[in-house]
């Protein structure tokens, strides 16, 4: 099989040998985008480049490792927290959600659905974690679709007539994940009712349909209702349509169910009275917490991990500090800005994420003494890889580097899928600001 690199070059060299037709085709492509659920609320949700990201079965068989040692140490780190009060104390949560993780979930897994972004180095198998994101994973449809979409890419079409391209699917495997999950809930019904849920205006909701049509093609039956709009009444947790909920799959992310804790109230009694199977249950946020990072390289997670599970996080979990007096050296990380990156303790989508590599001395300067003593983190920033690609739909049609995301779906534990993002320069691959979605393949020989 030939290198990554050596394939990226021929999409090259047939783009350079039809600019034109390939410009048409993006176009093409971009007009499908516009008709389809990547088009929302008159913006793009997504944008693309011309060449599709490109995986070999030795990169996928390097991912199934990562997420087997990386989902190990989490499962380690969500039990230790459970069992042990001294360790909850290290995440400082709040008591309600405190309150809430120690909840029994009922069945066997305690972190069904993950996304574990990283920075992959193709050419080496070097890699770096950004962050972990847990029940508000998303991106499936973008994938879905840029997939589906690409067959107008004139330089791609000439390609699989060399290679095999092999799409990751993402649907279907994880309802398959979560009934099965639902199949060892210790009060499950035979045929449950099924609710994706999350605060609809925050939500991806045309992947929410995508996800109730798999479910409604497996046999369940699946419905769609915003987390505020639950009753609860004679243990039942019903939707505005009067059907129980029997079984969720919660797409609301810790962080906005806290910010409307008053307002979610039926649901977080129908959790507290373990009336409603709940994936994830709460004690997910226990890893999507930007805290977690910290937490691993401390002596006390040191104690209960394996000697190569201690080395794993040494050389992939970047150094991580609370950005707070007694926690972190404030002129260190202004006097050295291409060094760091600056997180909000909890959230997503980029929000609030500054990284030094972005700004001028002064400017950096500024956004370090804002973030100070803020509920900020600081995190190492790490090397990242790019690759040279061409945008024709939505940029200048000029070759470019682009720093790349590898997104490593997980279900249940098992490797899933990559969801590809990218970005021009460097600094930080943001939502709705610089970020790109790329198809992506496994690549094989032709037989």
């Amino acid at each position: 099989m030939e290198k990554i690199a050596d394939i990226r070059a021929q999409y090259r060299e047939l783009i350079e040998n039809d600019m034109e037709g390939n410009r048409a085709g993006a176009l093409a492509h971009r007009d499908n985008m516009e008709r389809s659920d990547l088009f929302f609320n008159g913006r793009f949700t997504s944008k693309t480049l011309q060449i599709p990201r490109l995986y070999s079965q030795n990169d996928i068989d390097c991912f199934r490792k990562i997420v087997n040692t990386a989902y190990g140490i989490f499962c380690k780190v969500i039990n230790e927290y459970l069992h042990n009060a001294d360790y909850r104390e290290l995440f400082k949560f709040s008591k309600e959600l405190e309150e809430l993780i120690l909840i029994p979930g009922g069945y066997d897994s305690l972190l069904p659905v993950a996304r574990f972004d990283i920075f992959y180095h193709e050419e080496t198998g070097r890699f770096y974690f950004c962050e972990i994101n847990t029940d508000g994973t998303s991106g499936m449809n973008e994938d879905r679709l840029q997939n589906e979409f690409i067959l107008h890419n004139r330089a791609h079409q000439e390609m699989r007539r060399r290679y095999e391209f092999v799409p990751m699917e993402l649907f279907d495997s994880w309802v398959d994940t979560f009934l099965s999950l639902y199949r060892t809930y210790e009060s499950r019904v035979d045929d449950p009712n099924v609710v994706i849920t999350d605060f609809l205006e925050n939500g991806t909701q045309r992947e929410f349909e995508e996800f109730a049509r798999r479910f409604q093609k497996a046999g369940v039956n699946c419905e769609i209702c915003d987390i505020r709009s639950f009753t609860y009444s004679d243990g039942r947790l019903l939707t505005p349509s009067g059907h129980t909920a029997d079984a969720v799959y919660r797409r609301a992310v810790t962080a906005d169910i806290m910010k409307h804790y008053d307002e979610v109230q039926p649901f977080i009694s129908a959790v507290k009275d373990r009336r409603v199977f709940l994936a994830g249950s709460f004690c997910t946020q226990i890893i999507h917490h930007k805290m977690l990072f910290y937490v691993l390289h401390l002596e006390r997670t040191r104690q209960f991990l394996t000697p190569e599970e201690n080395a794993f996080v040494a050389e992939h979990i970047p150094y991580t500090a609370p950005f707070e007096e007694g926690k972190a050296d404030l002129a260190q990380v202004i006097e050295n800005k291409d060094s760091y990156i600056l997180k909000p303790e909890d959230s997503y989508a980029s929000q609030g994420v500054f990284a030094g590599v972005e700004f001028d001395a002064d400017g950096w300067s500024e956004k370090v003494r804002s973030a100070w003593n803020s509920g900020y983190v600081v995190q190492q920033y790490c090397p990242q890889h790019s690759a040279y690609n061409i945008d024709f739909a939505f940029g200048d049609g000029r070759w470019k580097d682009y720093i790349d995301m590898a997104g490593l779906y997980v279900y249940n534990g098992v490797f899933a899928g990559v969801f590809s993002r990218a970005a021009e320069g460097s600094g930080i691959i943001a939502s709705h600001r610089n970020e790109r979605t790329q198809a992506t393949y496994i690549v094989k020989e032709r037989i």
